[in-house]
């Protein structure tokens, strides 16, 4: 017995009928909408109507500026917010001419009301406006102008769809559009629903972390690195929170996730390995503390700065030039990290330098100390030490000193500033007792036989001499 199976289509005629039969609710909707829309605007209460709204559009304009200069006047900047208040004033003016249009549009609808003409084109301008008012304040207390545009955004859509009462017609032909994914339903109108929970779970979730980082930051009893340990997981855990009740939202079947987490765990061993390697290492760094906000580290690299930021799969280093660097986590667990801060920022230098043979060592050793408490960089107070000069070499050329000074905190993080004055006072003070600074020489020695030397000298006779 043959059996029928059903296949999809296959010229390219069958295929622009499904397609057109998908689409054609949605194009008949939108030709009768316009449709109506044109023949209530060229009717004769459609030309009363326009003429009202271009009446208030242009009283608008006239009253906009002298009231906008009114409220800038009368508008108190003399507080300690400033801040505040001069955003909360860029606003208010914003919005002065759209609030002065609906307030004329809302009087004309009342006076086509009561002279029994259809008002139905105004009104519906009017709610557009005021609804704009009202989503364009409340988008101003989102202070990150990226949410705060997208917060905006999909609320004016959604009373525009409200005001003009397409909300329901467009709800059903998005929903119309769907596939599915293995025993859910997936629509054009489950996706947006659901894209739209996620950004609202996401903004929420930033809040709530931003608030619990702020906590953290008062508690004096917890380190930095703990502190911010906590923040990062608490703002992973609330976006996987978010995540999940996003695709919950839409339909999506939880269950199904145990095959993703065995992808995942494919990917982490294969693609993922090194984002997961640093992720483990920031978390080691953040618990060990063995580097922390603020320490000077020098890494085996030849790289050297101040860490400004442990995060989760970096860390910002920033030079002594002012350049941020993002060092993977994994370099400071597998290799050899110099940290000038870890315990203490109390760190000994040595600066070294050479002067010729048949010096008096003693006078070089006041030059060298003259030449340090010239410098502002020795540590001082009550863990002071005093600086040393020790004779270290007997070099080919010179006999070899080094400048031992002991710094303090701040210079600690200036090591190349901290040499270069080093040697620039060392080289003023040895020029102000006469001690040489010599120079690679070689002596020759003949032991036998003659070697002729001829010497000449050219001189000209002066002019005029």
């Amino acid at each position: 017995m043959a059996s029928h199976i059903s296949t999809g289509p296959e010229t390219a005629e069958e295929i622009i009928q499904e397609v057109t039969s998908s689409f054609g609710p949605l194009i008949r909707f939108m030709l009768e909408t316009s449709e109506r829309i044109m023949t209530q605007i060229f009717s004769q209460e459609g030309i009363f109507q326009v003429s009202a709204i271009a009446f208030a559009f242009l009283a608008a304009l006239l009253v906009t500026r002298p009231l906008g200069r009114l409220i800038e006047r009368a508008w108190p900047l003399e507080d300690e917010d400033t801040m505040f208040l001069a955003s909360a004033f860029r606003v208010v003016r914003r919005l002065v001419f759209p609030a002065i249009w609906a307030f004329g549009l809302w009087i004309s609808v009342a006076a086509f009301r009561k002279a029994g003409i259809g008002n139905d084109l105004i009104r519906v301008i009017a709610s557009l406006l005021q609804a704009w008012i009202f989503i364009r304040l409340f988008s101003t207390f989102v202070r990150d102008p990226i949410w705060s545009r997208t917060f905006a955004t999909i609320a004016w859509i959604v009373a525009a769809l409200t005001i003009l009462r397409l909300l329901n017609p467009t709800i059903a032909i998005l929903d119309s559009f769907a596939f599915n994914l293995g025993e859910a339903r997936i629509s054009v109108y489950m996706a947006l629903k659901g894209i739209a929970i996620l950004v609202m779970l996401i903004w929420l979730a930033s809040l709530v972390s931003r608030f619990v980082q702020t906590r953290l930051g008062r508690a004096s009893n917890m380190t930095s690195s703990v502190r911010t340990l906590i923040a990062q997981s608490v703002r992973i855990a609330l976006l996987f929170i978010a995540i999940m009740l996003a695709m919950n939202a839409i339909g999506v079947d939880l269950t199904a996730l145990a095959v993703f987490s065995g992808a995942v765990g494919v990917g982490i061993g294969f693609g993922l390995q090194a984002i997961f390697s640093n992720l483990v290492a920031g978390i080691i760094l953040l618990i060990e503390e063995t580097v922390k906000v603020g320490d000077f580290v020098e890494l085996e690299s030849g790289l050297s700065g101040e860490v400004r930021e442990i995060n989760i799969r970096a860390t910002l280093i920033t030079t002594n030039d002012n350049i941020d660097i993002l060092v993977p986590n994994s370099e400071f667990i597998n290799n050899r990290v110099t940290n000038l801060t870890l315990r203490d920022a109390f760190v000994r230098v040595r600066i070294p330098f050479g002067v010729a043979y048949g010096t008096d060592k003693d006078l070089v050793r006041t030059a060298a100390l003259e030449a340090s408490a010239a410098v502002p960089h020795m540590l001082t107070g009550p863990k002071a030490k005093p600086p040393q000069v020790w004779l270290v070499n007997f070099g080919d050329s010179s006999l070899d000193f080094e400048l031992v000074v002991w710094l303090k905190p701040e210079a600690v993080k200036r090591p190349r500033a901290v040499n270069a004055d080093y040697n620039w006072a060392i080289e003023t003070a040895l020029a102000k007792y006469g001690i040489e600074i010599p120079f690679p020489q070689r002596d020759l020695h003949i032991r036998s036989g003659s070697l002729p030397i001829n010497l000449t000298a050219e001189t000209k006779p002066s002019e005029g001499g």
